[in-house]
């Protein structure tokens, strides 16, 4: 297991007292992280230790320290979704059901960018689920959903919306996109531009006053923004004949700020190909056990590699990403 992680899944230990009380973190910012009970109430709290280990999502123990709160243990994780390269590691959240990534279909995507995402997902074994923008575009949004029948041959959910800040339509795909999402906790990840702001405050109206009211108690007179909010989703309206409790089942949704790169430093490069489903069908097929999937003769993988000769299941794009990642994640000590 990368030690980043390990030590991240490990409990702080302290000294536990009778008075401890449960919370959820649902901001953070440096060493202040926002702490929301069971009952609704919200108050500033500190992490034991130099370092502030939790994320927005986390479990935690905590207990009265003047007019703030102390962290004094992190629960266990599900999972913790994050990226790091060379430099530094980015925790995005932790003990989520999904990962929805948005994309527009103008300015073009990154394929290369929405692969680590992908992958970075199935390795925490977090849903993804992938929302095209713009479909009100016609020519660019046929282009781009042509680019995705890959991820959508592979089993992604692929959804196509169209965001606008001014009145949304009844057809613009949000509502098909929320129906996926109800009663669960996901994270929203996507390029700076792709619609993430505008999709928040479409699902949560109230977000731009609850972003002031987070940055407000987090400020304590300094200028501090938050990277990663969590916003608690009203429940969908449902069928009348629905139980009392899928009528009251609520969601969340965890904004993350936009990105350029995306690190996969973390994973081992034997471990790559497990992480893309299209390649993934094929281990345990190949000639050589140790089969790197580039070059070696009787490879299962390459054998379903598209050519211009040959229609195989996996297209040449993304296993020329696999490639490119195989070499990058190979220059990483481990």
């Amino acid at each position: 297991m990368n030690k980043f992680k390990a030590r991240q899944l490990v409990p702080q230990v302290a000294h536990l007292t009778a008075d401890l009380e449960p919370g959820l973190v649902v901001a953070t910012y440096g060493r202040h992280c926002l702490v929301e009970t069971p009952e609704g109430r919200r108050l500033i709290c500190h992490p034991r230790g130099k370092k502030n280990q939790v994320v927005v999502g986390d479990q935690v123990l905590w207990q009265t320290a003047g007019d703030e709160g102390s962290i004094e243990k992190l629960q266990e994780r599900r999972n913790l979704f994050y990226r790091q390269d060379e430099i530094r590691t980015k925790s995005f959240a932790a003990n989520l059901d999904r990962v929805l990534i948005l994309i527009a279909a103008d300015p073009e995507y990154s394929e290369s960018q929405l692969s680590r995402a992908l992958v970075a997902a199935e390795a925490e074994r977090i849903v993804p689920i992938i929302a095209l923008n713009k479909s009100d575009l016609a020519q660019p949004f046929a282009q781009a959903w042509e680019r995705l029948a890959p991820y959508r041959a592979m089993g992604y959910s692929v959804m196509p919306i169209s965001l606008s800040p001014r009145s949304p339509v009844a057809d613009d795909g949000v509502a098909d996109l929320c129906a996926q999402l109800q009663g669960l906790t996901t994270l929203v990840l996507g390029p700076s531009g792709s619609g993430k702001s505008t999709l928040i405050n479409r699902l949560v109206p109230e977000a731009q006053v609850e972003t002031g009211e987070i940055s407000l108690a987090l400020n304590s007179g300094k200028h501090t923004t938050t990277s990663t909010r969590w916003y608690w989703v009203p429940a969908l309206d449902v069928a009348p004949d629905a139980s009392a409790e899928s009528k009251t089942v609520r969601g969340a949704l965890i904004d993350s700020p936009g990105f350029q790169e995306f690190g996969l430093n973390h994973i081992e490069p034997t471990r790559l190909a497990d992480c893309m489903p299209d390649l993934r069908k094929y281990l345990g097929g190949c000639k050589f056990y140790n089969c790197t999937h580039l070059h070696e003769p009787g490879c299962a993988v390459l054998a379903q590699v598209e050519t211009e000769q040959h229609r195989g299941t996996i297209s040449a794009r993304r296993h020329r990403i696999y490639a490119q990642l195989f070499e990058e994640l190979g220059q990483v000590r481990w």
